[in-house]
This record gives structure tokens, C-alpha cells and sequence, in this order.
């Protein structure tokens, strides 16, 4: 194929993967199943006709697409929500892929034609979740998640990657080397957790220093900049022995909780950036199945679908947050937002590129159940939220004409607070309203209107209001507005 015909075939499945993610969001489905079916369509066995049988090329591309998109979800994530979730978040990031990774070896070696090591693997691909699926699809429904389940939801899916790869490469190194006891992989994973953390929290504080000495003449570099960062995390971190998947995250967490020049536009390419990341991964691995050898895998695959739907998420999550006080309508919604994305069918192409055995039987598996998953668990995300009573209205997401270009040292941030029903400052005018000396009520956005705010502007509940304040001062002016404690 030309290079042309090559530019005009991946332009158009770029277009249609768009288009489909439309279409995924007003039907409630995730926008990966589409992309996947795209990729196979395109595929030699569908329309396209396209032949590709590159594991090697399929795996450099998914963590390489994994890796931006980790970034992308560390920029948006506050360390002040995450606060007080930080301990189930990392329980089930790590506790919960370990459980559900044995819990579903025990039924792989039970009930399939796999040696212990080969169900082990099984488990440890298949264990980590993506809650991005689950985020677009209640976006496109307008359903929001009460409580702190989202930052929870977010971080368990943020930081279980690493877990789960962690497990896949310690098994494959263990069925290479039979000779290697078992209780080698722990000094293993003391080691690439914390080469890992250490990496991604010093090019996260190393990052955003460096942007704002730079004062580069050409704004567009910053962009690059970033992503020379994001390939340092993960390339210098594996090389040195980390796991590169968490320092980049972490890299992205420490990164977005600080403030640099352009953060706001930078924030925004990322997450252009890790949409571009996604469609390909999925055209890619969507690419490497071959649908007619799904059929066969069809009866196992079927097996180990429902016993992690049902059985081993539910009880991984139930024995991991068991001495938390999450109610059981809480927990339940998190076992079944155990949705399989990416991350398993990238981690099968481990087997393949190692040559294992039983590798192709792996990746059909594996492809299949996350199909299974998204299926079934990714449409049914808003009912059985409404059906728990979990659920509670999105907030709209507001585009504003202004924007703050902090430079460096610069103490003051511009925020939005969304001024709840309980809110004692609801009905007050702002001039009556106590607020440190050190803060400007910018913009207020009700209903789909913005209102330029004086003096004499009552606030409502449900007004989301644009802040500018120093960053010491934000906790008050969140207590004053919000109507809670400020230690809180």
C-alpha cells in the first residue's frame, strides 16, 4: 500500500471512529466497543480487508497510547478529591486486582485447559478495569455519581494499571524461567512501585519547573515539551527497573495539582491528545483479532465473563472496602463498574510477544470477555446507578471567554464552585456575603446563561461561580460558599 492510500485509509476509520463516539454517547454504549468494531470491520476478515498480524507492533502502540492517556487522567485529577478516598482507591488498585486476578485463575484452572501458571497469567491480564468507558457513558446520559464515588472511581481506574502489568510481566518472567521461586516477585514489586512513585513525582515537579523557566518564543512547544516528559516517565522509569505506567500517572497527578504557565491549554491538548491515543489503540488491537477464531472461545469465554461480573469484582470489591462505610449500594455500583478496557487486551499481547503457548488462546479470551463487559456492564451503567440510587445530575460542563495564564510564582488560581441547595449564602447578594479580601467573583454560569456579577447579584442554588482568589484562601471561600468547615 502507498503511502497515500495509507494517509487516506487512516484518515477515514480517524473520521468514522469520531463519528461513532457520537453516536456511542446518545445510545449509551462505550465509545471503545465501537472503536473496536470499527478496527475489526476494517480488518481482513471485514470490510476493509486490511491484514495485520504485528503483536509487537499492536503492544509498542497500546502502551505507548496507555501511557498518554494515564497522563492525561493524572492532569484532571485534584489531589483534594482524591483525598479522602485515597486509602479504598489504592486498596482496590492494588488489594482488588490481586484478588480478582486469583479469584479468576482459580476458575480458569478449574475449568479450562490451563496449567496453574497459564490461569495465573489469565487472571493477572484480565484484572484491571477502565472507568473511562464508564465516565463517557454517563456523560452522555447526564448522569452524575453521588457522594465520592467518582474520585474514587477515578483513581481505583487511574493506578490498578500498573498492578495488573505488574502481575502479567512477573508471570510471564516465572513461566520462562521455571526455575525462579514464586516469592521473587516481591522484592520485585517493592522495586518498581517505588522507582516507579519516585520517578513520576520528580518529572512531575520537574516538569512544571521547567515550563516556567523556559520562556520559549513559541507557545506550541510547550505542548512538546509535555510530551517529551510523558515518554521520559515511562522509558526512563522501565529501563531503570519502575513501573513506568505509574510514574507517568503520578507524573500527570503532581503536574496538574501545581501551577504552570498555559496549564489550562496544555490540560486541553492532552485530553485531545488522549482521545487520539484511544481511537488508535482500539483500531489497532481491533485490528489484530481475527473474528472468526472469537467463535471457538465463545463457551469459555461466556463462563469467565459471568463469574467475574458476578462473582469475583463483586467479591474483590465487597472483601477490599469491607472496614469502610460505603453502603452496600455504594459498593455494589463499584463491583459493577468493573468494566474491562484497553489495559487486559494490551497486556495480552505480552503472551504473544513472548512466544508462549498458549499466548493466541489468551488474547481471544481476553478480547472476548472485554466485549462481554462492554456489552453488558457498560449499556446497563445508568439503570442499575438509578436503580441503587447512586445517581445524581451532571453538572454541565461550562466553556467561559476567559481564562487565567498563571506565570510562574504567581499565588493566585481561578476555580469554579458550584453553590449547593444547602448553601447558606444561597439568596444572599454578594455584597453581603463574607468572603476574604483577596477574592473576585469573576463570572457566574446559571442555567445556560452567564451573568457578570456586581455587588448587588444575588447567588442561587446551582449557580457555578467563576473565582479568583490566592491559593491559600480557597478553602475558606469553598466553606463560606459551599456552607462546611474549612478543615473539612
Amino acid at each position: 500500500m502507498s503511502i497515500e492510500y495509507a494517509l487516506v485509509a487512516a484518515s477515514f476509520l480517524l473520521l468514522v471512529s469520531i463519528v461513532t463516539s457520537k453516536v456511542s454517547s446518545r445510545l449509551g454504549i462505550p465509545a471503545l466497543l465501537l472503536f473496536l468494531v470499527v478496527g475489526m470491520l476494517a480488518g481482513s476478515e471485514g470490510l476493509g480487508g486490511i491484514y495485520f498480524d504485528d503483536p509487537l507492533l499492536a503492544q509498542f502502540l497500546g502502551v505507548a497510547s496507555l501511557a498518554f492517556i494515564l497522563f492525561s487522567g493524572g492532569l484532571d485529577t485534584q489531589i483534594d478529591d482524591i483525598r479522602p478516598v485515597l486509602r479504598q482507591g489504592i486498596a482496590l488498585a492494588t488489594i482488588g486486582v490481586f484478588l480478582t486476578a486469583t479469584l479468576v485463575a482459580v476458575v480458569a484452572y478449574t475449568a479450562l485447559d490451563f496449567s496453574l501458571e497459564e490461569s495465573l497469567l489469565f487472571g493477572a491480564i484480565i484484572s484491571s478495569t477502565d472507568a473511562a468507558a464508564v465516565f463517557a457513558v454517563l456523560r452522555g446520559k447526564n448522569v452524575g455519581l453521588k457522594g465520592r464515588l467518582k474520585p474514587l472511581l477515578e483513581l481505583e481506574s487511574g493506578s490498578n494499571d500498573p498492578m495488573a502489568i505488574f502481575l502479567t510481566v512477573g508471570m510471564i518472567t516465572l513461566i520462562e524461567h521455571a526455575d525462579r521461586p514464586v516469592l521473587s516477585l516481591v522484592p520485585m514489586f517493592v522495586q518498581q512501585m517505588a522507582l516507579g512513585a519516585l520517578f513520576g513525582v520528580l518529572i512531575g515537579h520537574g516538569i512544571t519547573g521547567l515550563i516556567n523557566r523556559l520562556r520559549l518564543e513559541y507557545d506550541g512547544l510547550y505542548s512538546v515539551v509535555t510530551i517529551a516528559a510523558v515518554m521520559l516517565a515511562y522509558g526512563a522509569t522501565t529501563v531503570l527497573g519502575g513501573n513506568g505506567f505509574l510514574a507517568v500517572y503520578l507524573a500527570g497527578v503532581v503536574s496538574g495539582n501545581r501551577t504552570f504557565i498555559h496549564k489550562r491549554s496544555l490540560k486541553n491538548f492532552h485530553e485531545g491528545l488522549a482521545w487520539l491515543m484511544q481511537i488508535v489503540m482500539f483500531l489497532t488491537l481491533g485490528l489484530l483479532v481475527f473474528p472468526s477464531e472469537l467463535v471457538p472461545v465463545i463457551p469459555e469465554g461466556l463462563l469467565v465473563s459471568i463469574f467475574l461480573m458476578v462473582i469475583a469484582r463483586p467479591l474483590a470489591v465487597f472483601v477490599t472496602l469491607a472496614r469502610t462505610r460505603l453502603s452496600w449500594q455504594q459498593k455494589t455500583f463499584i463491583a459493577w463498574v468493573g468494566l474491562r478496557g484497553a489495559a487486559p487486551i494490551i497486556l495480552a499481547t505480552f503472551p504473544l510477544v513472548a512466544g508462549l503457548a498458549r499466548a493466541d488462546a489468551i488474547f481471544n479470551l481476553v478480547f472476548f470477555i472485554v466485549l462481554t463487559s462492554v456489552l453488558v456492564q457498560g449499556t446497563s451503567l445508568t439503570p442499575v446507578a438509578r436503580w441503587l440510587g447512586v445517581d445524581t445530575p451532571a453538572p454541565p460542563r461550562r466553556a467561559y471567554p476567559i481564562e487565567l495564564i498563571p506565570g510562574a510564582g504567581v499565588k493566585n488560581d481561578l476555580v469554579e464552585i458550584v453553590i449547593p441547595d444547602h448553601s447558606p449564602v444561597a439568596g444572599l447578594r454578594l455584597v453581603d456575603i463574607q468572603l476574604p479580601h483577596d477574592t473576585l467573583v469573576v463570572l457566574i454560569g446559571r442555567d445556560d446563561d452567564l451573568v457578570i456579577p456586581s455587588g448587588a447579584t444575588a447567588l442561587e442554588a446551582g449557580d457555578t461561580v467563576l473565582v479568583l482568589a490566592e491559593k491559600d484562601s480557597l478553602p475558606q471561600v469553598r466553606a463560606t460558599l459551599c456552607g462546611v468547615d474549612a478543615a473539612a
